[in-house]
């Protein structure tokens, strides 16, 4: 439905949005100035999705419940797929780490153990004070997406909670923000603020033009770190625009502990309305311990605040430019090539009436010149010769020009040329795999390359032949011909698509009879087995006690699985279902060896400890007699099969 609206005011909008469209391109067109980096070199990638934020203008814009989490999940998660131009997260995650180490002279991906620093851009937090509540309408990294980003270096990455650190030294992190992004599976994940900021003094920065300022040091989170990302916002500005380059603001630590960037004499340099004049942002991108470690720059677009200082309402964060068309921007965008993403964010905030600073390019070239700076680097048009603080002279950060026009918004690698930005859709939610069956055939729509049709055949309930298939992008299998060439002495056939990989479901399962490939209808429930399911573990079984509730219900639907559950916290296993369920998430207080639970949408809990807990879960089942389930998991992770 809201998709259908966001169209018919596109419609109407649409002659409005052409002048708006004509006084907004206001950057003077160019080639692209720099090189592109990354393992898709200048690629920036653009996820949409306007069911992501269910906000009414009432209360905060930051508040929770105003958002969809899978809707984000999955837009993080696909996202990085695409920006290291694979089918699956994980893939995206080893590609995009193994670019990054391939550049610092290593090889290989990530590898368990390394930490991870996260800037966050959390400047509308504590601004002029010691409030850690977040009870501001001023922008801040949206929550949601903080969290989905950690979910997706736990879950697809393979990162340890405690070796990621979230920081922003210059401000205070919100208490709501720090407890829901480190609790479940992300317990464990370190927060650095203003007040538990720890200067590394082995570490000052050394900047490549001289003047008057504190000497800065960066945070130990940081200099310990192998890897950094870069989270930056989409927002308005008071002068030039904020974006990853100048999220580094909050990455250093001098005197003034709540204005670094004024004790550091900084602002001048993004106040003088000039081209050609030295970009400290170059510097700060040049950093060997921040652009150098940057593995990913990420804006959040969720929900776009027309300036630093501004007050975030549900009318003026709605943008007037296609595709948002009077709605929520709902977006966020990702890229290896530090000046490619800023590239691509300053033209959309330079064509939307609603943000500060809209149309002054002309007048206020700031992020323009940090831009030409940073791409041109060692021959930049001030002369400066940027170092990455130690002594190496960096010849170029990226890669910076404009797009070809507001409406179609295409850059040159999109126009068929070798070097410059190629700005794409990430795969949306109808771009999953998909399980089907078409006129006699199995067929998996938008196959994962990692993804395996799993055919098992059944002469009522005995299991009799299995057999798989792998395909890049359709996989098709005729199931009439496939029984009679191998001859299968079968009544029924089911069908699972799995990531390899990650060894989880991407579909539902498909059960078929072979008659006439109709769906079969659900196997009768008898009353005695009703509300119990079964667990078995290396050979034990263990019979579940289900909840009468709607969780319990559709969770059974999904059965029979075998799921690989991994370990957390010494006293449950968990595993994410490829969909989300009905939840209604309350304090249980105790937690008993046994209980099956739900966390969050679709994460399944299952505890072989009992223990006092203050999260919130929804109650699947509980083991009716667990006295033997603690041996039965052991201590890593376990292959359980339900049924």
């Amino acid at each position: 439905m809201k998709k259908q609206v966001s169209l018919i005011l596109g419609v109407i909008l649409m002659t409005a949005q052409v002048n708006i469209l004509a006084a907004g391109d206001t950057f003077p067109k160019h080639e692209p100035y720099g090189e592109s980096v990354g393992a898709m070199p200048g690629r920036v990638v653009w996820a949409h999705e306007p069911d992501s934020v269910e906000w009414d203008g009432i209360g905060y814009w930051w508040e929770t419940n105003h958002f969809d989490e899978s809707v984000i999940q999955n837009m993080v998660d696909s996202s990085i797929a695409k920006l290291g131009g694979k089918k699956m997260a994980a893939e995206g995650w080893n590609a995009l780490f193994a670019d990054r180490n391939e550049r610092n002279g290593e090889s290989g991906g990530y590898q368990k153990g390394e930490k991870i620093a996260i800037k966050a851009n959390i400047n509308g937090s504590a601004v002029m004070d010691n409030d850690t509540s977040g009870r501001t309408q001023m922008s801040y990294t949206n929550p949601v997406l903080l969290k989905a980003l950690l979910v997706s270096l736990v879950t697809e990455a393979g990162a340890a909670p405690a070796d990621i650190t979230v920081y922003d030294v210059s401000r205070l992190f919100p208490d709501y923000m720090v407890q829901m992004c480190s609790e479940g599976i992300l317990q464990g994940v370190h927060f650095v603020g203003r007040d538990n900021g720890r200067a590394d003094e082995s570490a000052p920065i050394v900047w490549s033009h001289k003047f008057s300022g504190k000497v800065n040091y960066l945070p130990t989170c940081v200099t310990e770190a192998k890897y950094m990302i870069n989270l930056a916002n989409l927002k308005g500005h008071s002068y030039g625009i904020t974006l990853c380059g100048k999220n580094h603001f909050g990455s250093f630590i001098n005197g003034n502990a709540m204005r670094p960037p004024e004790g550091a004499n900084l602002h001048q340099w993004l106040t003088k309305n000039e081209m050609g004049i030295y970009s400290p942002l170059a510097d700060l991108m040049a950093n060997k311990h921040l652009g150098g470690k940057t593995v990913l720059y990420m804006l959040d677009a969720i929900i776009c605040a027309t300036s630093e200082g501004a007050s975030i309402t549900g009318s003026n964060s709605k943008w007037q430019q296609a595709p948002f068309h009077n709605d929520y921007t709902a977006s966020i965008f990702v890229s290896q090539d530090p000046v490619a993403i800023d590239s691509v964010g300053a033209d959309f905030l330079t064509n939307e009436p609603t943000i500060v600073g809209h149309n002054s390019a002309a007048n206020d070239p700031t992020v323009e010149n940090y831009l030409h700076e940073a791409g041109l680097a060692a021959k930049s048009p001030s002369g400066t010769v940027y170092t990455d603080s130690f002594g190496k002279t960096i010849t170029t950060l990226g890669v910076h020009e404009h797009w070809n026009n507001p409406v179609d918004k295409q850059y040159s690698r999109n126009l068929g040329k070798n070097e410059g930005i190629e700005l794409v859709m990430a795969d949306s939610l109808e771009d999953r795999p998909e399980l089907h069956t078409e006129n006699g055939k199995i067929i998996v729509n938008n196959a994962a390359p990692n993804g395996m049709l799993l055919l098992t055949f059944y002469n009522s309930s005995v299991l009799v032949n299995v057999k798989t298939f792998q395909g890049d992008e359709t996989i098709e299998v005729d199931v009439d011909k496939l029984v009679k060439d191998n001859a299968i002495d079968a009544t029924n056939v089911k069908a699972f698509f799995w990531d390899l990989k990650s060894i989880k479901p991407l579909c539902n399962l498909l059960s078929l009879p072979l008659d006439n490939m109709e769906i079969l209808p659900e196997e009768p429930i008898t009353p005695e087995r009703k509300n119990t399911i079964t667990l078995t573990i290396h050979g034990q079984k263990f019979t579940v006690l289900l909840e009468e509730n709607e969780t319990a219900e559709r969770f059974q639907k999904l059965l029979p699985m075998t799921i690989q559950m991994s370990e957390l916290n010494g006293n449950e296993k968990y595993y994410y279902l490829p969909e989300q369920l009905p939840a209604n998430a309350q304090n249980v207080g105790t937690i008993h060896a046994g209980d099956i639970m739900l966390f969050g949408a679709n994460c399944v809990v299952l505890f072989y400890e009992t223990f006092q807990t203050s999260y919130q879960y929804t109650k699947i089942g509980h083991i009716e007699d667990s006295s033997a389930l603690k041996t039965a998991v052991g201590s890593g992770s376990v292959t359980v099969t339900i049924e």
